[in-house]
C-alpha cells in the first residue's frame, strides 16, 4: 500500500490533464442517478478539451447508451471486457473468445456458488452481458465475499465486487487491463501525468494502482473500503459521489483555463 495515498486533490496542479478515465456509480452518480451539475460539468470537461471516458462494471446493454447519450469519447464495460468508442453501434470485445461457450462456463461457476451460497441472485442486467456474469451484493459480509472470491480463483475465474453487484469474470479482466489497451490504441501520445483514473469501490482497486497509473482520485465514499483494497487511489476528494467528481472536475477545468 502506498504511503502517499489519500492525499487531498488541492495538492496537486491538475491543469495538464487531458483524459479522466472514470467509473460511473458511486462516482458519476449521486444516490444512483445522474444529475444536472453532472451533465454540466461534462460538457465543461469537453469544452476545454478534456476527454472523459467512462469505465464501469455495467453491462454491454446499459453501456451502449451510455456511451450514445452522454458528452464522452466513449465508454468501458463489465469492467474492462468491452468497450464503446465514439458512439460505434457494436462493441469492441477487449479479450475474449467464444463467446457462448464463455457464458456456458459463467453460468456454471455461478452455480456452484449458489450451492454454497443459497441466496445468491442473478443481477437483472446479467441477460445483456457478454464477458462476466454478476449477482447481487446484498447484505454480503467481507468474509462471504472473501470465500466467493476462493471458489471463483479455484475453479480458474476472478471475482471482483462493487456497491452494486458482483461479478465472475476472466482473470486478467479488470478496469486496468482494459483502460491500458485503450491508452494505446486511442490515446498513444499521452504521458502518465495528462490522464487520471478516478473511482470508488472494489471493483476500481486495479486503477489505483500508482505503478500503472501514478495520477488516481477517489472520491470520498472510497473510505469505506479502505481496509479491503490492495491499492489505494493517490487523492481523494473531500465529497462524495458525483458531488466528489464535480470537485474534482471543477479543480480541473479552472486550472486549465488559467
Amino acid at each position: 500500500m502506498n504511503r502517499a495515498s489519500l492525499q487531498p486533490i488541492a495538492q496537486y496542479p491538475w491543469k495538464n490533464i487531458r483524459l479522466i478515465a472514470t467509473d460511473m456509480d458511486g462516482t458519476l452518480t449521486q444516490g444512483s442517478k445522474f444529475d444536472s451539475r453532472l451533465l454540466e460539468i461534462l460538457t465543461r470537461l469537453s469544452d476545454v478539451g478534456i476527454d472523459v471516458l467512462v469505465t464501469t462494471g455495467r453491462s454491454a446493454g446499459w453501456v451502449q447508451a451510455i456511451a450514445t447519450y452522454l458528452p464522452i469519447v466513449g465508454a468501458v464495460a463489465e469492467n474492462g471486457g468491452l468497450l464503446y468508442w465514439n458512439h460505434d453501434a457494436q462493441p469492441n470485445l477487449i479479450s475474449l473468445g467464444n463467446i457462448e461457450q464463455h457464458r456456458q462456463q459463467l453460468r456454471r461457476v455461478f452455480g456452484l456458488l449458489q450451492t454454497k451460497f443459497p441466496q445468491l441472485t442473478a443481477s437483472s442486467d446479467n441477460r445483456f452481458r457478454l464477458t462476466d456474469w454478476t449477482f447481487e451484493v446484498n447484505n454480503l459480509s467481507p468474509t462471504e465475499l472473501e470465500q466467493i472470491d476462493f471458489v471463483c480463483q479455484s475453479e480458474g475465474y476472478g471475482f471482483t465486487y462493487s456497491t452494486i453487484q458482483c461479478h465472475i469474470k476472466p482473470t486478467y479482466q479488470d478496469k486496468a487491463h482494459g483502460l491500458n489497451k485503450i491508452i494505446s490504441q486511442h490515446f498513444p501520445h499521452l504521458k502518465p501525468q495528462e490522464f487520471i483514473t478516478v473511482g470508488d469501490s472494489p471493483n476500481d482497486e486495479s486503477l489505483f494502482n500508482q505503478d500503472e497509473f501514478p495520477l488516481s482520485v477517489g472520491v470520498a465514499n472510497v473510505m469505506e473500503y479502505r481496509d479491503r483494497l490492495k491499492y489505494l487511489p493517490a487523492y481523494v476528494t473531500s465529497k462524495f459521489e458525483s458531488e466528489g467528481f464535480c470537485e474534482l472536475a471543477e479543480l480541473i477545468v479552472s486550472q486549465r483555463k488559467n
